[in-house]
């Protein structure tokens, strides 16, 4: 189904100029180009938010002030961030918020997909349901009249303070122009990542879900290294940083690397002060800023105009550098390693990944069994 045609058919519910909060996603990649191109990412139709908590509450706002039902867009992954505002913020025995909310499905059951997504993807439709939204399924050859018969119901749970939900199958959706992205950094990411393997030495590396994790995978491959020394973050999007101060804590005698992206530290950017006030003197932090959520399609993130540094010495980091050049950035990682303190580098890359850039050919589990192993000395 063209997205034109779905949104028109949405309009009894949402409106002729509905409003649109959310975090992209690949398999929504048309509406996603769709809401680009058409209100862009900086007017009042639609913000791109943190995370999918993060929409939930601006779409709730924008009821509040007009209304309206706001749409709320995501991955199936990110219900989880957008449970505690719906069940506490929405739900109609508090304040009744109507929303209504497009849902990407990873994980399908029956549909080959990555591992991070399968249990996920088993519970997509009964989260949503148990969390009191009517949910429908949209298919590639799912008939006009059954949605609109679903826009008709939801419409009037709407007016009654109730959300509902349509979860979108892969190629469902359609839409002929993609949008276009980019910045005027030259670096790449799997260069800069290069260059960290490089600084690192020996030490531990946490890397961020996406692009970020398969480059390293790669990187390993062609330096002819083992991957106990990775820990590969394939889904908790936003939780690498994280991961990464309980293993520093854990074991301060490590220095402790993490390779985090821009939409991912975004995404939970809190954990950033809960590092700041800990200041472990063996973390680098390494943020690779490309002002993108790439790995699912390239929608900006608000990080293109945050001063990310400023953040991080807000929020108690005594050791910040910047880098846009390669030069730039091995001085600044040499740096950091040597400056026995809790630091944080940015890296500002270009948008672009190989065409032909793999996945991991081991399993979560086993990356998992392989980096403790490592940590304990036993490679």
């Amino acid at each position: 189904m063209q997205v034109e045609e779905f949104l028109n058919i949405l309009s009894p519910l949402i409106g002729k100029e509905p409003f649109f909060s959310g975090v992209p996603d690949s398999l929504l990649r048309p509406l996603c180009d769709y809401l680009v191109n058409v209100y862009g990412t900086d007017g009042p139709r639609h913000v791109v938010a943190a995370n999918e908590g993060n929409a939930v509450a601006l779409a709730a706002g924008y009821h509040l002030a007009t209304g309206r039902v706001p749409v709320v867009y995501m991955q199936n992954s990110g219900e989880g961030n957008a449970v505690n505002p719906i069940a506490s913020l929405l739900d109609e025995r508090v304040y009744a918020i109507p929303c209504f909310f497009i849902v990407g499905w990873r994980g399908e059951p029956g549909v080959h997909d990555e591992p991070q997504h399968v249990f996920q993807g088993e519970i997509t439709v009964s989260l949503l349901e148990h969390l009191n939204l009517r949910t429908f399924i949209l298919s590639d050859d799912t008939p006009e009249e059954a949605l609109i018969e679903f826009v008709t119901e939801a419409s009037a749970d709407a007016r009654a303070g109730m959300s509902s939900a349509v979860v979108v199958r892969k190629g469902a959706l359609s839409y002929g122009e993609r949008a276009k992205y980019g910045n005027s950094h030259t670096m790449t990411r799997e260069e800069v990542i290069r260059r960290v393997l490089e600084a690192s030495g020996t030490d531990p590396v946490v890397s961020t879900t996406g692009k970020a994790s398969r480059e390293l995978f790669e990187l390993r491959e062609s330096r002819k290294e083992g991957h106990g020394r990775d820990f590969l973050t394939v889904g908790s999007m936003g939780h690498a940083s994280s991961i990464a101060l309980g293993i520093a804590l854990a074991r301060p005698q490590e220095r402790v690397w993490c390779l985090d992206g821009d939409g991912a530290a975004l995404m939970h950017l809190g954990a950033m002060a809960v590092i700041g006030a800990r200041r472990p003197a063996n973390f680098v932090h390494v943020v690779v800023n490309n002002g993108a959520h790439e790995t699912v399609g390239g929608m900006p993130t608000a990080m293109g105009k945050v001063d990310l540094g400023e953040i991080a010495k807000g929020c108690g980091y005594p050791f910040v550098l910047r880098a846009e050049t390669y030069e730039e950035l091995e001085t600044a990682l040499r740096r950091a390693k040597e400056s026995g303190t809790l630091a944080l580098v940015e890296a500002f890359c270009a948008l672009g990944a190989r065409e032909d850039l793999g996945r991991p050919t081991t399993s979560a589990r086993q990356n998992k069994i392989d980096f403790m192993k490592t940590l304990r000395g036993e490679e």
